[in-house]
């Protein structure tokens, strides 16, 4: 890792991959699933749902067993509090992933340098009142300062923001939606403005916005100031 003003910048990869797969690109999928991750997928009461879950895990595999030379199908995973998924063993304490789907999409992300959050969100309309119940005030009051125009993507800016830190955290830290502030307005920066009583957490984090198609809004969040993102290396 490089260093920039005197801290090392750090590597992390993320690429974005499609949920809508063939019979066959399912099938492989399926196969390189564990015993509990067939079952998982078993228990979609929808065909889409199952297709997706499917979908998303395979395709985690592949990327994930191009990266560390392992074969996908003997990958296995541990989980943390809130059911994130980690690499089982020695590996696992030192190299991260984390992993999103919406709609038509999934995103992986991935690194050595610490705990990762990856959220992607289809965008679509919001019920009025959403943000004032669950986003903090001062989320809400930008939020309504943007042109109606804006507010949708604005929104979801803000979501997956705030999931993406939540995910990095990973610990089973019950920490709620209003408890910490994010950037939202267009073209500022995506970032963590704020946490309650924890003055300096903001300062140790750094989030990055991705749109990863058209109708999609992502953010990815580390515990770390520097770090270089390699999109869809």
């Amino acid at each position: 890792m490089a260093e920039a003003g005197g801290e090392e910048v750090a590597e992390v990869w993320a690429r974005c991959f499609p949920l809508e797969v063939s019979d066959a690109d399912l099938a492989r999928f399926e196969a390189l699933l564990s015993a509990e991750e067939r079952a998982r997928a078993a228990r979609f009461y929808f065909e889409r749902d199952r297709r997706s879950f499917i979908a998303a895990r395979g395709g985690l595999r592949e990327i994930l067993g191009g990266v560390l030379q392992i074969p996908p199908a003997e990958m296995e995973f541990a989980y943390g509090e809130r059911g994130k998924p980690r690499l089982s063993g020695p590996r696992g304490e030192r190299f991260f992933f984390n992993l999103s789907h919406s709609g038509r999409w999934a995103l992986a992300a991935w690194t050595a340098a610490g705990e990762i959050g990856a959220d992607i969100e289809a965008m679509r309309p919001v019920t009025e009142g959403l943000a004032e119940r669950y986003f903090a005030p001062e989320e809400a009051a930008a939020l309504r300062a943007l042109p109606a125009g804006e507010q949708e993507a604005g929104f979801f800016r803000c979501w997956t923001r705030k999931e993406a830190y939540l995910k990095a955290l990973g610990s089973g830290l019950a920490l709620p939606l209003d408890g910490f502030v994010v950037s939202l307005a267009a073209g500022a920066p995506a970032a963590l403005l704020a946490v309650r009583g924890a003055p300096r957490e903001a300062e140790e984090w750094r989030l990055e916005h991705l749109e990863p198609a058209p109708g999609y809004c992502a953010a990815i969040a580390l515990r770390r100031r520097e770090w270089r993102l390699h999109w869809g290396d």
